[in-house]
């Protein structure tokens, strides 16, 4: 649907179509759950990440050199 189908869309009803709108309620939403072994495994993950950049930018600028 474009902008252009809603505005002609919108000329359809009448203002006392919204007046008898249905209420709508919101739940707020649960709470987000990670399994402990996910969590386990992102955590590891993102320090070997970090340590092998590490590594890299190192290389990359002679800093290994014994």
């Amino acid at each position: 649907m474009t902008a252009d189908d809603a505005i002609q869309d919108a000329d359809l009803y009448s203002d006392e179509d919204l007046e008898e709108a249905d209420i709508v309620e919101w739940y707020e939403a649960r709470p987000v759950t990670v399994p402990a072994a996910v969590a386990i495994g992102a955590i590891v993950a993102a320090f070997a990440l970090g340590a092998l950049t590490a590594v890299g930018a190192l290389a990359l600028m002679g800093r290994l050199d014994d």
